[in-house]
């Protein structure tokens, strides 16, 4: 069953379970499906004639919103289902040296396989972090608080995908993928420092 169908208690009684998934990588993609989500709540309640003149604006970020929404909650069912693989390939027989080898060669594959959820998760939260400065400039006060609350959740997304895609560097064998994934989670640095200014401009909007 995906992710997106399954009951929230249901799937945090299967998080908080002793089982390899889901796991970190899972909840980073719903954490941006978060922010996602709370960016297209704000977006349908700026609209009315005192909004007339971003409505262009904010019907191109409903589009964007709903459709990172749904690519967050694919994604969460796609690190699901590569650490499950990480997991299968651990449990291959190696009993020989032809055993070893061959279970070797598949854990380095779905080591790499399983870096790449977590790599497109940072991306989706950087998309995020986009919107919430586009919808805190007009989007409307009555909900302000909650374009902080998608930039904080497109934060936590970020910082959980990097330390994710950190672990799995630690045994990629693959110098070029290795390099790749590097290349990805350094990008969650500057997400992180800008949701965290889309929440300190909120704040300072809310007490002004």
């Amino acid at each position: 069953m995906p992710i997106s169908d399954e009951k929230i208690g249901d799937f945090l009684a299967r998080l908080a379970a002793r089982v390899p998934v889901p796991g970190g990588g899972a909840a980073a993609a719903l954490h941006a499906a978060h922010g996602a989500a709370l960016l297209g709540m704000v977006a349908r309640y700026t609209s009315g004639s005192q909004y007339a003149q971003h409505e262009a604006a904010i019907g191109r970020i409903i589009d964007e919103v709903d459709e990172l929404r749904a690519l967050a909650l694919r994604l969460a069912d796609a690190d699901a289902d590569a650490f499950t693989a990480v997991s299968q390939a651990y449990q291959l027989p190696s009993s020989g040296e032809e055993e070893q080898a061959a279970r070797s060669a598949a854990i380095a594959r779905a080591l790499v396989h399983a870096a790449w959820p977590p790599a497109q998760v940072i991306s989706v939260a950087g998309m995020v972090v986009d919107l919430a400065e586009a919808l805190a400039a007009i989007g409307n006060r009555n909900v302000i608080s909650d374009v902080a609350a998608a930039a904080e959740a497109a934060r936590a997304a970020a910082s959980t995908a990097r330390v994710n895609i950190e672990i799995n560097l630690a045994s990629i064998t693959d110098e070029q993928a290795g390099l790749e994934m590097i290349a990805e989670e350094g990008k969650a640095d500057a997400i992180i420092t800008r949701a965290e200014q889309v929440t300190a401009a909120v704040r300072d909007q809310i007490r002004a």
